[in-house]
């Protein structure tokens, strides 16, 4: 049984306001708050923490801002469009009025953490069989960018360590 009825996300969506974003402009800047939530529907940006892009996400259905709304707190990472992009913008307040947008946030970052859960137990597998620094380094890697990225790829199911929709 799934949780989120697709065509009634996809009719949602489709009401919401659309926002574009030229190649290297800032979607989203560490730091600050918006109160915004994007959905991408086209194109892909960059995700940069402290100066070190972590993620490049291209999958339309991705959310960004989702952090931010649920925390009440500013941005944790720049988004930067690395080419044109446009997405759906919806008020942080959305998540309050509309169950299936809470949901689906939800499910999506209950994927999100459950392919982190992965990696990390990848790192520890890793560690315990004395894998060289190059390949540590990597699932280290992997497991930021999980946290630090979000993208409808953790819905579909068998979704696993490696699967996450960076571009």
């Amino acid at each position: 049984m799934a949780l989120i009825d697709e065509s009634v996300w996809q009719g949602r969506l489709a009401a919401l306001p659309l926002a574009n974003y030229g190649a290297g402009e800032t979607v989203f800047a560490e730091g600050t708050k918006t109160g915004r939530l994007l959905i991408l529907k086209s194109g892909a940006v960059s995700i940069i923490k402290g100066g070190t892009e972590i993620a490049k996400v291209a999958e339309p259905g991705a959310v960004f801002g989702e952090l931010s709304a649920l925390l009440d707190q500013p941005h944790t990472a720049d988004v930067r469009a690395l080419k044109a992009s446009e997405f759906h913008v919806a008020d942080a307040a959305l998540l309050l009025r509309d169950p299936a947008a809470l949901l689906y946030v939800t499910m999506v970052l209950a994927r999100r953490m459950e392919v982190a859960n992965q990696a990390f137990l990848e790192l520890k597998r890793q560690l315990a069989a004395g894998e060289p620094p190059s390949l540590i380094d990597a699932t280290i890697d992997k497991i930021e960018a999980l946290l630090s990225a979000i993208g409808t790829g953790y819905l579909r199911a068998g979704a696993g360590f490696g699967g996450y929709p960076f571009a």
